[in-house]
C-alpha cells in the first residue's frame, strides 16, 4: 500500500468511513472503522493529515487525534458540500471532506481545548433554557386565552398572567392545575437561568478579553464572552472576512462586470449574528432618545436615510469589525464622535 498523507473522516455515532489517499491525491484505502477501533488504528500510522467536518464530536476526535500526532484539521460543513458527487453516502462523504481538505483556498476551524468547550457550554444551556421557557410561556398564554384570560408578550408579563388565572373562578379545576404546573415550571427555570447566569458574570470577570470587548457600545456580557471563547481572530485576515462568516454581509450575485448585491447571507454564526443585531438595536434605541447628545454622528446620520432594521444590520458589521481588530490589537475602544463632539467642533 502507498503511503497515506491524507485521510478524510466522516463520522457518526458508531461506524466512522475512512477514505486515504497518497501524496498523489489517489485513493489507497476506503474502509469503516467503528468507535473502539479508532485509536488502535491511528496509533499505528506516522503523523499524517486528518480532515473531518467540524460537527458533533469533531472537536473531541480532533484532541484526540492530535495527542497521537497527527495534524487533524476540521473543514464547516458547507464547504465540504460541493465536492460530494451525485450519490450521497458515506464513502462517498468521506472522499468529499479528503479532497476538500486538499484545497488550497479552504478554510478551517481551529480545534477546540476542552476548557473552550465547557465555557461555550454554559452560553449554550443557558441559550436552551431560554427557548424552553419561551416555549412553556407561550403555551402558558396560548392556554389561558381559551378561558379568556388575556396577557402580552414577554416573560415579565407571566407572573401577572398567573394571577389573573389565579382569580378566574370560571377556569375548571383540571385546567387550572395545568396552567399552573406551567407557571411552576417557567418559575424552576427562572432560579436556574439566574444561577447560570451568576456563573457566566463570574466568567466575564476572569476573562480580560472578554472585560476589553463590552466596553464596545452594544455588547454586553454575553457577546463579549461568546467571541471571547468562540472566536479566533487568527483565522480571519480581516474583520470583513469575519463579519462575512457571521453572515452580516450582503449576498452577491455579480456577473459580467456589474455588481448585483442582495440581502444579508445568513451564514455562518446564527447565534453570534442574532445577538449583535440585538446589541445594535438597543444601540439605536438609546440614540435616538430625545435629548440625548451622545448618540454617534454616523449612526444617526445613517438613520436619516435607511429603515432602522437595515442600519441595525450595518452597525452590527460595524460591531463585528471592532470586535476583530480589538482582538488582534488588544487595544482598548475608542469611542466615535457624538452629535455633541461634532457640535462643539
Amino acid at each position: 500500500m502507498s503511503h497515506i498523507t491524507r485521510i478524510g473522516i466522516d463520522t457518526s455515532k458508531a461506524v466512522f468511513t475512512l477514505h486515504c489517499v497518497d501524496d498523489t491525491g489517489r485513493a489507497v484505502l476506503q474502509t469503516n472503522l467503528r468507535r473502539a477501533q479508532m485509536v488502535a488504528f491511528f496509533k499505528k500510522l506516522p503523523p499524517t493529515e486528518i480532515v473531518m467536518e467540524a460537527c458533533g464530536s469533531s472537536h473531541h476526535w480532533g484532541r484526540e487525534l492530535s495527542a497521537l500526532g497527527h495534524n487533524v484539521r476540521l473543514i464547516p460543513p458547507q464547504y465540504v458540500k460541493p465536492f460530494v458527487k451525485r450519490a450521497k453516502n458515506d464513502r462517498n462523504d468521506a472522499e468529499a471532506i479528503c479532497e476538500a481538505g486538499g484545497r488550497p483556498g479552504m478554510r478551517f476551524v481551529p480545534v477546540k481545548s476542552a476548557e473552550q468547550q465547557a465555557q461555550a457550554m454554559v452560553l449554550k444551556v443557558r441559550e436552551t433554557l431560554i427557548g424552553q421557557r419561551t416555549q412553556l410561556a407561550n403555551s402558558l398564554r396560548g392556554h389561558a386565552a381559551e378561558f379568556g384570560v388575556i396577557a402580552g408578550k414577554g416573560i415579565k408579563r407571566i407572573i401577572p398572567l398567573l394571577e389573573a388565572i389565579e382569580a378566574e373562578t370560571a377556569i375548571p379545576a383540571e385546567a387550572r392545575e395545568m396552567l399552573a404546573l406551567l407557571g411552576r415550571e417557567i418559575e424552576h427555570l427562572d432560579t436556574r437561568l439566574a444561577e447560570i447566569e451568576v456563573e457566566l458574570i463570574a466568567m466575564h470577570k476572569t476573562n480580560p478579553l472578554s472585560q476589553l470587548l463590552a466596553t464596545i457600545p452594544g455588547i454586553g456580557v454575553i457577546i463579549a464572552l461568546t467571541f471571547a471563547i468562540e472566536i479566533d481572530p487568527a483565522v480571519f485576515k480581516s474583520g470583513r472576512h469575519l463579519a462575512a462568516w457571521i453572515g452580516l454581509t450582503p449576498k452577491e450575485h455579480s456577473t459580467g462586470g456589474k455588481q448585483r448585491l442582495g440581502g444579508i447571507s445568513r451564514a455562518g454564526n446564527e447565534r453570534l449574528r442574532r445577538l449583535l443585531v440585538t446589541g445594535a438595536t438597543a444601540v439605536i434605541r438609546f440614540a435616538t432618545r430625545p435629548g440625548n447628545k451622545q448618540a454617534n454622528e454616523w449612526l444617526l446620520k445613517l438613520l436619516a436615510r435607511k429603515p432602522r432594521k437595515l442600519v441595525a444590520v450595518a452597525l452590527a458589521n460595524k460591531m463585528a469589525r471592532t470586535v476583530w481588530a480589538m482582538m488582534r490589537s488588544g487595544e482598548v475602544y475608542r469611542r466615535q464622535p457624538s452629535v455633541a463632539g461634532a457640535a462643539s467642533a
